[in-house]
């Protein structure tokens, strides 16, 4: 799979490709990017940097975000289900109508999280003290 990426200025990046499933973009700095409606189904986003990214109505499912920096990201109707989370920073994410279900958040950094209206029947929490 080839992957493009296309800086329009110092902090906008969009990336182009048929397909990202099972990308492998470990420790990827992709703040701001615009990844609306991309498919992340099982990516590796460990350690990613996607502070302000656009990530409305992607498929994440099943996808590896441990200790990935989602502080602000746009997270609407995402699908997360089966999602590992773990340590991920979700700081300020929106996650309004995001599909949970089956996701591991344990440990993740969640300050003053309100559970959104997606699905939630699977989930896991554990609280992270500071």
């Amino acid at each position: 799979m080839e992957i493009r990426i296309k800086r329009k200025g110092r902090d906008d990046l969009v990336l182009e490709a048929p397909s990202l499933r099972k990308a492998i973009l470990r420790e990827t700095d992709l703040r701001k990017a615009n990844l609306r409606e991309a498919d992340l189904h099982e990516a590796d986003l460990s350690w990613a940097d996607l502070r302000k990214a656009n990530l409305r109505e992607a498929d994440l499912s099943g996808a590896n975000l441990r200790w990935a920096d989602l502080e602000g990201a746009d997270l609407r109707g995402a699908d997360l289900s089966g999602a590992y989370l773990r340590w991920a920073d979700l700081h300020g994410a929106d996650l309004e109508g995001a599909d949970l279900e089956g996701a591991d958040l344990r440990e993740a950094k969640m300050p003053h999280f309100q559970l959104p209206e997606g699905v939630l029947t699977t989930i896991t929490l554990v609280p992270v003290l500071d």
